[in-house]
């Protein structure tokens, strides 16, 4: 698995293209940086930089777009909507993936212990970085901007954590560090700036003050003017999208604007966002309006919809959601993105993989889909309708055997592969020999593993499969059967694969898994 860590740098420049170019290119000429998202704000003045890339590589396409603002940044001449503290305001480093946040953390680390050795600027920690409880936020370390930052480095408990304790006028301070995935996410409003901000104040975290919190956890938010779009936002951060999700906030801007007597005019995400935050909120208006919606794209389409969130500007899942982004050319494996004519030529072949394993996953995903089929084809029929809320109970079920089995074709194919590589391990030594036997006791473990999935996910299947057959649409009885006949062919051929390798399995929980299924089957 690649080490994918996401790098968000604000620059503090909206305004000049060839600035925010330059910028742009630095970062994106990085070896081994992906520049993802380039996201310029006039009336704040700032510019959003997304990229990933390995923890290395993150580092450097950083410091490469330091280097430009360095030179075509002033702070002196700044002024915009948004808080900042410098040049580069903030420089956040985020794990994705093969990463954790100690990883991140040494990224944010590096990155400053360089930015000052190489132009002797100021640079705080934050996050989970930050050294000190009191400077552990960015609102915190904010506090004053840019206007009130030579003030605060005269401070002993304002000492940079990196770097001189001087103001170095044009360039002000740096503030990095390592966070969870935080949804940048303005909420628009035909209102002024200062009926933008008293909503802000009621939702967020912080509130008013100590003794006047806000309402919702992990929200940091302000009130501001767009003049490009006419239009004031409630500008939020939400910093644990898991514990305050993107309908809470924008449900929550609605409902006080209605009572303030003002429109709500759509919504707008800054950046990328988790595909999971996206789900989450699809999910919240599934249940809240009782839709029944199966396929991803579609319920990604709701989202959009119900968030406004092509307000301000086309909404391009493809270009805004991370996990589209950085698996994009990892989607489907190599057996299932085949034609169905390759893929019979591919079991033709003489190789032993793919082989009756891939077959089986295969034959049960098919059997699956034509289970599924049958439901929708009951679904939404007048002369069935009865039976709509059964079925909104029943396809789930089917529609989500139908998408696991499906990778198990391609899971299969690499577990024997992996199996094979491992035998052909040389084992001239004997820690050559020892090594080779432990690689081959995972990598049959692997073998074993994703039949032992093929057969639990027909078998918890099967209870709706059965109450289908009873009140499904009878017209679609011989589906229904080639449906079943395939589930249960592909758990047996699912079966007659583990007990190939039983007699080389020793590990004990997988041979009390295999002994339930045994009489079980």
């Amino acid at each position: 698995m690649s080490r994918i860590v996401e790098c968000v740098p604000n620059f503090s420049e909206g305004r000049q293209k060839e600035v925010i170019e330059a910028i742009a290119t630095a970062i994106g000429s990085t070896a081994g940086c992906n520049l993802l998202d380039v996201d310029p704000g006039i009336s704040t003045n700032r510019t959003v930089y997304t990229f990933v890339g390995s923890p290395e590589s993150v580092v450097e396409g950083a410091l490469n777009g330091a280097r430009v603002a360095f030179q075509l940044i002033d702070m002196s001449r700044h002024s915009g909507e948004h808080p900042r503290l410098g040049a580069l305001d903030v420089c956040p480093f985020i794990p994705v993936q093969g990463v954790d946040m100690l990883d991140c953390i040494e990224c944010s680390k590096q990155f400053a212990s360089r930015l000052t050795s190489e132009l002797q600027v100021s640079v705080y920690l934050y996050g989970a970085s930050a050294t000190q409880e009191h400077r552990k936020t960015l609102p915190q370390i904010r506090a004053g901007e840019y206007e009130g930052l030579q003030e605060k480095l005269a401070k002993p408990e304002w000492a940079p954590d990196y770097g001189p304790a001087m103001l170095m006028p044009t360039w002000g301070a740096t503030v990095t560090g390592a966070r969870k995935v935080l949804i940048a996410y303005n909420v628009n409003l035909l209102a002024t700036k200062e009926q933008a901000h008293r909503i802000a104040l009621n939702i967020r975290e912080q509130g008013r003050r100590d003794t006047e919190p806000g309402r919702l956890q992990n929200v940091q938010a302000i009130g501001w003017y767009l003049e490009e779009a006419n239009i004031a936002q409630v500008s939020i951060n939400l910093t644990d999208p898991d514990v305050t999700p993107l309908h809470s906030v924008y449900q929550e801007c609605c409902n006080d604007a209605k009572e303030l007597d003002l429109a709500v005019v759509g919504s707008q995400i800054v950046g990328l966002v988790p595909l999971a935050a996206m789900l989450e909120t699809a999910e919240y208006y599934l249940q809240y309006e009782n839709l029944f919606i199966l396929e991803e794209d579609q319920k990604i389409r709701l989202v959009i919809d119900r968030l406004g969130l092509n307000s301000l500007g086309n909404f391009n899942p493809k270009e805004r959601i991370i996990e589209y982004i950085v698996n994009e050319a990892d989607e489907d494996g190599p057996l299932e993105s085949m034609s169905v004519k390759d893929f019979v030529l591919t079991v033709a072949g003489r190789t032993p993989s793919p082989g009756g394993g891939s077959v089986s996953a295969l034959v049960a995903s098919l059997g699956a889909s034509l289970s599924t089929m049958m439901g929708f084809l009951t679904y939404g029929n007048r002369k069935f309708s009865h039976l709509d809320s059964e079925m909104r109970l029943l396809i789930p079920q089917f529609y989500s055997a139908m998408k696991k089995l499906t990778p198990m074709v391609d899971a299969d194919a690499a577990a024997f592969n992996r199996y094979m590589s491992a035998m052909k391990l040389p084992k001239s030594t004997e820690e050559e020999l020892q090594f080779r036997e432990k690689m081959m006791k995972e990598t049959l473990m692997m073998c074993v593993k994703v039949p032992i999935t093929v057969i639990k996910t027909v078998n918890n299947v099967w209870p709706a499969l059965k109450k289908l057959a009873e009140i499904g649409n009878f017209s679609c009885k011989s589906d229904l059967q080639v449906g079943a006949k395939c589930m249960e062919t592909g758990a047996w051929g699912a079966y007659q694969n583990i007990m190939t390798n039983v007699d080389s399995i020793q590990d004990d929980d997988i041979k009390a898994e295999l002994w339930y299924i045994t009489i079980n089957r």
